[in-house]
Order: C-alpha cells, then structure tokens, then sequence
C-alpha cells in the first residue's frame, strides 16, 4: 500500500516498446559423423564434447526422455559414468544431457578422459548410445532408479524461494501447464519401459 503509489509516480513516464519476435528455426540434423579435434600437444586430459540437435523441451516426449536420459548419462549410476569412472577409470565424470531450450536444442555427451584413453573413451560413448537405443534398452531396475532419482529429488529443489521462482520462470519459459509441477511426479512414475524404450530414438549416434 506504501511503496505501489511511489514505484507507479516514479515510473508513470515509462512506455512500452516493440518487442521483437524470436523466430526459432528447425535445425537440419547432420547426414554422418563429424569429427573436430582440438591438438594440445603434450595434455594430461582430454575433453570429449558430442552432441546433435533435438527436440524443444516442450514436446510429447519430454519426460520419457527425462528418464531415458537419466539412465543414459542423467546421474551418478548412469551407464555412461559407471563405464567410464566406475569400471574403466579414465575419468572422474561423464555423462549425456539435454540442453533446455524452447526450440531445438542440443543433445550432448561429455567426457574429460585421460590423454592417452581418447579413442577408447570415445568408442565407449558411442556404444553406449547405441545400446539404450538398440541391443542393451533400459532395464526394470534401471526404470524404477531413474523414476525415483527423478521424483524423490523434487521436494529439495525447492527449498528456497529463488529455487521456486526459477520452476515458475521455467514453466513460463516453456509454456507448460501453470499446474505442470503438480503432475509431474505421477507421470514420471507411469512412463513405462515401452514409452523409454521409443523415446531413446531421440539419439542419433550416427550423427554426432
């Protein structure tokens, strides 16, 4: 009641303005693989980037891929971590993600290996791309991890009020439902093995 006629006198010269529209355009995936690298002669660590362009994250897919993903290279026990730090040991950390954008966006893997592990790393990568969308798909177990590393986590992401307001600028950003949070839990639970399974074609290992 104090402040709201001081901040309207302060600001009554204020006008609007042209907001000029986005246009985001669709990206024309690659045809084949394409490799860039980056020589630094006598480097103790390599940095392995791959990537492709994917889906918005306002799309009918968006949680199965959530969970694929977690799976994939979402968290600690993702194949993709256990591989190459767990098992392997050529890096301290590695895993795959989807850079949220309200159009495409990029689908990426990374991996900082050790030097002389490149090629290896890098071969792993790619086979386990090509496993959760071909011979090796998502199992019970690693559903039922993933749905509970994603839904479990959810009350602890809002503990602040920034933490809260940022969900709220997500939802805006993206145009979901205003009660999309409300949801959301359930319907990590009900993706089924099958709704995984078709969401892993999202991954081009192919074209990366």
């Amino acid at each position: 009641a104090e402040i709201r006629p001081k901040l309207e006198a302060a600001f009554a010269g204020w006008a609007g303005g042209a907001v000029p529209k986005k246009i985001v355009a669709a990206v024309e995936p690659r045809v084949e693989h394409v490799v860039y690298v980056h020589d630094r002669p006598g480097a103790l660590q390599s940095t392995i980037l791959c990537g492709h362009a994917a889906p918005p994250r306002a799309n009918p897919q968006e949680i199965p891929e959530q969970v694929m993903n977690t799976v994939l290279g979402g968290q600690f026990i993702s194949r993709v971590n256990m591989n190459l730090r767990e098992d392997k040991h050529w890096s301290y950390g590695a895993g795959t993600l989807f850079w949220d954008a309200r159009g495409p966006r990029p689908f990426l893997g990374y991996a900082p290996v050790q030097t002389d592990k490149t090629k290896e790393s890098v071969q792993e990568l790619l086979k386990e791309m090509r496993g959760i969308r071909g011979d090796r798909p998502v199992t019970a177990d690693e559903l039922q991890a993933a749905q509970s590393s994603l839904t479990l986590s959810l009350p602890g992401q809002w503990e602040t009020s920034g933490a809260v307001l940022g969900s709220l600028a997500e939802i805006v950003r993206f145009g979901f439902d205003d009660r999309y949070y409300d949801g959301y839990a359930a319907k990590v639970r009900g993706t089924s093995l099958a709704d995984v399974g078709a969401a892993a074609a999202v991954i081009q290992p192919e074209k990366l």
